[in-house]
């Protein structure tokens, strides 16, 4: 069901010690993974600064773009929970610099509250 839920564009969560071992040359000292989310080849990771977007690349997926939004940058979020038919829930973000949000899927066993309470805790800091 994995494989489906990505083909159909949604995120799960996957194990936070495999993203922090695979991605610690990207991170900064100190820097922690909070949460961490997978859509077939691409990631996205809440660490304890920032929100890391990983956008794997080509047929093969070598070539790799990290985009960091720092949490400052968020100005607002919105979260739809899945309903009866549509069981999908989604998040947008708002960035300071962008006028278009920065949308994400979740399929329904990510605790889309769970996703929403890591935010709001780094963002209202």
């Amino acid at each position: 069901m994995a494989l489906f839920d990505g083909l159909l564009g949604n995120a799960s969560q996957v194990d936070i010690a495999a993203v922090q071992q695979e991605y610690a040359q990207i991170l900064a000292p100190q820097e922690k993974i909070e949460r961490a989310y997978k859509l077939i080849r691409d990631m996205f990771i809440f660490t304890d600064k920032r929100l890391i977007l990983v956008d794997k690349q080509g047929i093969t997926g070598k070539k790799t773009e990290y985009h960091s939004i720092p949490y400052k940058s968020i100005s607002h979020y919105s979260v739809e929970t899945a309903g009866h038919f549509d069981l999908d829930a989604e998040l947008c973000l708002y960035i300071s610099s962008s006028a278009v949000p920065v949308k994400k899927t979740f399929n329904k066993s990510v605790n889309i509250y769970e996703v929403q309470a890591v935010l709001s805790h780094y963002i209202l800091k």
